[in-house]
């Protein structure tokens, strides 16, 4: 599975690009854009395909979420912790985890969590640089929910990647980063398939 998150501030041409990506092949985007009003985002959502839209998770404005068929929703670590996620559990919910212990208590209400950072982050600069998750994944002991590797994930170690114990992979830095977000997830498909 390759996940892509939106970056927080809007993109130019982020929709067509979005668009192109799950023509690609992108099996769910993360719409994360907290700095949003809900005009903002329901001319974004508006903005991809409806044939897209239960690929799409949100971050935030849940309640537009029947307007646009999306039954996904990720809930950030406070929000799970402070349980606000409870109102939502016939629905697909996602979470954050920053540690393989964390991850291997969450209950099977959730469908996957990210952990990270696995490697320095490309979008956050500084983030992850001492990070040992990629080893940690190792004492995974929870499957029935997916785990989600994030953090300086590129096309040239996403297949390193999937060979240790994950069930996916979340781009963000890599593809917004780019000048090319297209080829730049075509190549991590392609490292991923082969």
């Amino acid at each position: 599975m390759i996940i892509v998150i939106t970056p927080e501030e809007l993109v130019q041409n982020e929709t067509e690009i979005i668009n192109a990506l799950f023509q690609e092949g992108l099996d769910l985007l993360h719409i994360r854009k907290p700095f949003i009003h809900s005009e903002e985002m329901t001319d974004f959502i508006q903005n991809i395909h409806s044939e897209f839209h239960h690929q799409l998770v949100l971050h935030s404005h849940y309640d537009l979420a029947e307007r646009f068929n999306i039954s996904r929703f990720h809930f950030r670590e406070t929000d799970r912790q402070n349980e606000l996620y409870k109102s939502f559990t016939d629905q697909r919910i996602s979470t954050s985890v920053h540690d393989i212990e964390t991850f291997n208590e969450l209950s099977d209400d959730w469908e996957y969590a990210f952990i990270s950072p696995v490697f320095p982050s490309i979008s956050k600069k500084g983030y992850g640089e001492n990070s040992n998750i990629l080893n940690e994944i190792q004492k995974r002991n929870h499957s029935n929910v997916k785990l989600i590797a994030l953090g300086g994930i590129h096309e040239n170690n996403v297949s390193g990647v999937f060979n240790s114990r994950v069930d996916g992979v979340a781009l963000l830095g890599a593809i917004w980063e780019s000048n090319n977000p297209l080829d730049i997830f075509r190549k991590c498909r392609k490292n991923v398939l082969s």
